[in-house]
């Protein structure tokens, strides 16, 4: 049998979905949800705080508690790296503005803000293991900031690194002020004659650092899900290892595998 509180946050939640109560509308106080539901402050500030850890509400201090705008979700399917590799060796010219953040949201590039910063560091082991190079060999790590024009939040945590040498030769490769670069990072593996044979993606899950929470603004309680990313080429080398950090409460992942027919 529901609890009193659950009973209170199920009302209040069928009439967000219902649109009794639209993105930015503020919900009636505590007082006026205590006399509404005969119940107790004590009650009626659980039910808030399940919605609010559900995402659904948000409580101001000083304000009151108001219905979240919905964030813009993204989906990540595993024919995303066909896609991208089918237009890396497209002109850079007919792929700007349809990367794979359009893609994965379905927004346009004017909708969206972007952010990279580029910078030079010594592979710690576990990079180095996982491209198979001395401790300390220069790597570029390339962190992505992408988020929706109407929100603050970026939908991702992305850090990609790349064996400097591996990408030397072409200059435009090493300099941040190039971004965002179309066709991403299969196209510009191209430009130096890489071709990215397979991509293994591993996935995990755990609650967020307080540092991820704030930047990705979580609603309390939501968890996030680590990517590690390992691109291939086709003479089984190590070219990409990108790790992201995908918010739990916008965030789908959708695998589609084929089988072979008997």
């Amino acid at each position: 049998m529901p609890k009193a509180y659950e009973e209170i946050a199920d009302d209040l939640r069928r009439s967000i979905r219902e649109g009794v109560y639209g993105p930015g509308d503020q919900l009636p106080s505590e007082d006026d949800l205590m006399r509404r539901f005969r119940r107790s402050g004590p009650t009626v500030q659980a039910a808030l705080t399940l919605l609010n850890h559900e995402g659904l509400i948000d409580k101001q201090h000083g304000r009151g508690t108001f219905v979240r705008h919905p964030r813009a979700r993204a989906v990540r399917d595993n024919a995303r790296h066909q896609w991208e590799k089918d237009r890396a060796r497209r002109p850079q010219a007919q792929l700007a503005g349809n990367g794979a953040t359009e893609h994965d949201t379905g927004l346009q590039a004017r909708d969206l803000v972007f952010h990279a910063e580029y910078r030079e560091i010594g592979a710690p082991r576990d990079l180095a293991e996982a491209f198979g190079v001395p401790e300390g060999t220069a790597l570029l790590a390339r962190t992505y900031r992408t988020r929706c024009a109407a929100e603050t939040a970026p939908f991702s945590l992305v850090t990609s690194y790349l064996v400097r040498d591996m990408v030397a030769a072409n200059p435009a490769l090493l300099d941040a002020s190039n971004e965002p670069w179309p066709g991403g990072t299969q196209h510009q593996l191209h430009t130096v004659a890489i071709e990215v044979d397979r991509v293994e993606e591993r996935f995990t899950a755990r609650p967020p650092t307080p540092e991820e929470a704030r930047e990705l603004e979580l609603p309390p309680g939501t968890s996030v899900i680590l990517l590690r990313k390992t691109s291939y080429d086709i003479e089984d080398r190590v070219v990409d290892v990108a790790d992201v950090t995908l918010p739990g409460d916008r965030t789908e992942l959708l695998f589609t595998t084929p089988l072979e027919r008997w």
